[in-house]
C-alpha cells in the first residue's frame, strides 16, 4: 500500500512525500492515521535532527515519519495481535515506549525513530514493540482529534501524579498534587497549560481549592477565562484566578498576596522562561512542590533555586517529560466522562501543512495545531473560518459549527471537514 507522509531527513529538512508501505509481518497492524495534532516537541525533532536522542543518527538515508498526536483506525492487524485487535477498531498511541529493541534503543518512539510510523501519515505500520508495550490503545469515543489530545492531557496527567509532598516527621513521601491545596500554573495558557487547567476541573480526585493561572498575555488569558470559566471551577470546588503578572509590579508578593501569604503547594512551570522558573521558586509554600514542565532547547538553561528554602522549607523540584501508558488510559476515560479537549485547538490544517507549520510553529500563535492527514488545506485558524466563508462554503459552514460551540472546534466541525473533502 502507498502512503503519503512527511519524513525527516535532517535538520529543518522536511518533506511531503509518497511511498510505498511493506506488506506487514505476523505481529505488525496496518492503520489509516486520520488526525494529529503537531507538538512543540516535533518542532525540536525538526531543528535538532540527528541530535535529538530520539532521532536515528541515518535519517538522510532512512528518513522517518514525524507526529506523534495521532489517531486512527486499524485496517489490518497480524495474526499475532488478532485476539486482541481488530479492522475497524479506532485507536490512539502512546509514543513513549521505553523499549530497548527500537530504533534508537530505550528512547525510540512513533513520530521520531521509525520509518514506517508517525503521526503526519495517510498510512502506517504500527511495529510489533507498540503492542507488547501495551501502547496501542483503544478509543471508543466520538471523532478522532480527541484521540490525538489524549497525548498532550496524558502529560498533564503524568505531571500532576508525580508532584510529591513530604509526611511531617518521616522522609515517606506521598506521590500527587496536595488534595485541596493551593496550586499555581505559571506561563500557563499555552496548549500545554490549556490542558492542565482542562485536567484539574474535571478530574474526580485531588482537586486544589485554590488555582491561580498567570500568563503575561492579556487576549490568551482572556480566551481561556472563556473556556474554562470561574464559575464551572467554583462548580467543583475551586477558587480559579487568571492573573496578569506582567501588569504586576511585585508579581512574588501580589502572587503570594493571593494564596493569603502562605504560597503555594504545588507549581508547574509551562515555559522554559528563567525568570518565571525563579518566580514559581518564590512562591512555594511550605513543603511546596515545583514542576518544570517545560522542556528547554538549551542543554545549558539554568536558573536560580532558594536553597535556603530546600533545607529549611522542605521545597523540592520535579521535572516530567510525558506521560505514561496509564495516563494514556486515564486521559481516554476522562474524555468519555465529558472532557473535551477542543480548547486547544486554535488552527487546522491539511498534510500539506505540516512541513512548514512544524518548522515554524514558535512563530504561530495560539493553540495546537490540528491536522487531517487526508486533506490537503492550508494551516487556517479558526477565528478566521467567518472571514474566510464570505467566499468559501467550506470555511462558511465550519464558522457557523463552531459559533454553536462557543467558537471552538467539535466532532460536529470535524465529520462537516472530512464530509466536505470526500464530496469534492
Amino acid at each position: 500500500m502507498k502512503t503519503r507522509a512527511v519524513r525527516l531527513y535532517g535538520k529543518k529538512d522536511l518533506r511531503l512525500e509518497e511511498f510505498d508501505l511493506p506488506q506487514i509481518r505476523e505481529d505488525e497492524i496496518l492503520a489509516k492515521v486520520m488526525s494529529d495534532s503537531i507538538c512543540m516537541s516535533s518542532y525540536k525533532a525538526s531543528s535538532q535532527g540527528t541530535d535529538h536522542k530520539r532521532i536515528p543518527d541515518d535519517v538522510a538515508e532512512n528518513p522517518i515519519i514525524i507526529g506523534h498526536e495521532f489517531a486512527g483506525e486499524l485496517l489490518e492487524v497480524g495474526p499475532k495481535w488478532a485476539h486482541k485487535f481488530k479492522s475497524g477498531d479506532k485507536f490512539s498511541i502512546q509514543p513513549a515506549l521505553y523499549y530497548e529493541k527500537g530504533p534508537v534503543g530505550i528512547l525510540s518512539a512513533p513520530g521520531y525513530s521509525y520509518k514506517y510510523i508517525g503521526g503526519d501519515a495517510t498510512y502506517v505500520v504500527i511495529p510489533n514493540e507498540v503492542m507488547e508495550q501495551d501502547c496501542l490503545l483503544p478509543f471508543r469515543g466520538e471523532g478522532y482529534y480527541p484521540a490525538s489530545l489524549s497525548e498532550p492531557l496524558s502529560c498533564v496527567i503524568g505531571a500532576m501524579h508525580a508532584n510529591y509532598h513530604t509526611t511531617p516527621g518521616s522522609y515517606q513521601h506521598k506521590m500527587e498534587i496536595k488534595d485541596g491545596g493551593k496550586m499555581a500554573i505559571l506561563a500557563g495558557v499555552g496548549p500545554m497549560g490549556l490542558a492542565a487547567i482542562n485536567y484539574v476541573l474535571h478530574r474526580e480526585e485531588r482537586r486544589p481549592s485554590l488555582l491561580v493561572v498567570t500568563d503575561v498575555n492579556q487576549a490568551r488569558l482572556d480566551r481561556a477565562a472563556s473556556i474554562y470559566t470561574a464559575e464551572f471551577a467554583a462548580s467543583r470546588g475551586i477558587d480559579l484566578r487568571y492573573v496578569n503578572t506582567g501588569k504586576m509590579e511585585d508579581p512574588v508578593k501580589e502572587l503570594k498576596s493571593i494564596s493569603g501569604d502562605q504560597g503555594y503547594d504545588d507549581v508547574f512551570v509551562f515555559a522554559p522562561v528563567r525568570p518565571v522558573v525563579e518566580q514559581g521558586d518564590a512562591i512555594l509554600a511550605f513543603d511546596g512542590c515545583l514542576n518544570f514542565f517545560a522542556g528547554p532547547g538549551d542543554p545549558n538553561f539554568s536558573a536560580m533555586l532558594n536553597f535556603y528554602n530546600v533545607h529549611y522549607a522542605y521545597t523540592h523540584i520535579v521535572g516530567t517529560s510525558g506521560g505514561n501508558n496509564d495516563d494514556m488510559k486515564e486521559a481516554i476515560e476522562i474524555m468519555s466522562g465529558g472532557l473535551d479537549p477542543a480548547g486547544l485547538v486554535t488552527h487546522i490544517g491539511g498534510l500539506d501543512a505540516v512541513p512548514d507549520t512544524t518548522n515554524r510553529l514558535p512563530e504561530i500563535p495560539g493553540g495546537k495545531k490540528l491536522i487531517y492527514t487526508h486533506i490537503d488545506l492550508p494551516l487556517t485558524p479558526i477565528d478566521d473560518f467567518e472571514k474566510l466563508g464570505k467566499e468559501n462554503e467550506l470555511f462558511r459552514e465550519l464558522a457557523k459549527i463552531c459559533k454553536r460551540h462557543n467558537g471552538l472546534w467539535s466532532v460536529e466541525a470535524e465529520s462537516y471537514l472530512l464530509k466536505y473533502f470526500e464530496r469534492n
